[in-house]
């Protein structure tokens, strides 16, 4: 059985002893690799996220009145419920945030939620830099939307699960997650302008697999130093005059440093260079140029680690090894938010059992780029 099908049997199974009948609808969600462009998207920057075949799931069916009831198969069928047409108020563990969240800011753009009873899970490691934060997000507002009678595009679902994020959960987090989970295309990675919404799927090259190495570090974006470095990176535009650090040419990051103190240019430093990095990036994809790869992953590596100092030295070690597996035949880069979490690679087929080995005993595999969040039942 594919990953997929494996969860869908759980969540419908796990719906059913919840409720005592079968699910009407089931949603998913995908997670997400970046793999290159981070800590740019709330710099109004260029990412370049793929989804992957790990999703979260909502199985829901009708509920009692105005009222939402779910149950979260993964934390030992925590539950959570409350009243819709009123005030919703964030309350309870990260996942009743990200729920009531949802629920909260598709009614207030002028909503009006249907009652439902819903169950929950997902194969998207928890805190591996994978989004699992963000598919939940954006399936609860899918599942929700579409059982209400409520058509929501995919932009306006990932900037609810954002919005969500950000004042529920309280994590000051970009877009790049939410746009990847609700805009992807299988095959293909996503080129995301994160100033206007802008995007286009970029074709993923055939010849290299997408390897993702969990380093078995956890961490959680709310409690990391995730919130001081956005805050950082303010203080960075504010010095420079502009709006976000992607109004910032590289010229003018030197010219006009000025008194800008050393930690607030070392990131402003990262964020300049990692948009210009971006761009060459995709087209390094689009001509299948594996030596470009290689380099401009090898180059963000060190600049996350080093300017955005978002490393931590088991990640710094794994990624030694990985590097003197893969050569200039393939990148490896530490993705998603920083502090732990996963590196991703770009490998060629017959590296792939050489990567595990090293990366041993962290789990490392192949993943599939993979659409972006619907119904599947």
């Amino acid at each position: 059985m594919t990953p997929r099908d494996t969860l869908l049997e759980r969540v419908r199974a796990g719906y059913r002893a919840a409720y005592g009948e079968e699910p009407e609808a089931i949603y998913a969600a995908p997670g997400r690799v970046n793999l290159i462009g981070e800590h740019t998207d709330y710099n109004n920057g260029l990412v370049l996220p793929c989804a992957i075949d790990r999703e979260t799931m909502i199985a829901i069916g009708p509920g009692k009145d105005r009222r939402i009831e779910a149950v979260a198969l993964d934390l030992d069928g925590a539950r959570d419920g409350f009243e819709i047409g009123g005030a919703i108020e964030p309350a309870g563990d990260e996942w009743t945030r990200h729920l009531r969240g949802v629920a909260h800011y598709l009614e207030q753009d002028g909503g009006s939620l249907a009652g439902a009873r819903l169950a929950i899970a997902g194969n998207v490691p928890l805190g591996a830099g994978l989004s699992s934060s963000a598919a939940l997000g954006v399936v609860c507002g899918l599942a929700l939307s579409d059982w209400s009678g409520m058509v929501q595009a995919p932009q306006k679902l990932a900037q609810i699960a954002q919005k969500t994020e950000n004042h529920f959960v309280g994590t000051q987090c970009g877009i790049m997650d939410q746009m990847a989970s609700a805009c992807a295309s299988a095959g293909t990675a996503l080129l995301l302008d994160c100033r206007d919404l802008e995007y286009r799927h970029i074709p993923m090259p055939g010849d290299l697999a997408l390897v993702i190495i969990d380093s078995g570090i956890r961490h959680s974006l709310g409690d990391s130093p995730y919130n001081e470095r956005r805050a950082q990176c303010e203080a960075a535009a504010r010095h420079y005059g502009v709006a976000s650090l992607r109004d910032v040419s590289p010229d003018q990051l030197v010219a006009d440093r000025g008194q800008l103190g050393d930690v607030e240019y070392a990131r402003a430093r990262h964020i300049v260079t990692e948009i210009a990095r971006v761009r060459a990036f995709s087209q390094a994809l689009i001509t299948g140029d594996s030596l470009a790869i290689a380099r401009l992953m090898r180059d963000s590596f060190a600049s996350y680690r080093d300017d955005f100092e978002a490393s931590v030295p088991a990640i710094d070690h794994l990624f030694d090894a990985i590097s003197q597996v893969l050569g200039d035949a393939g990148g490896v880069r530490l993705t998603g938010g920083g502090f732990g979490g996963s590196l991703v690679a770009l490998a060629p087929a017959q590296l792939v059992e050489d990567i595990v080995a090293v990366a041993a005993p962290c789990n490392a595999g192949v993943f599939c780029p993979s659409d972006g969040a619907k119904r599947i039942a």
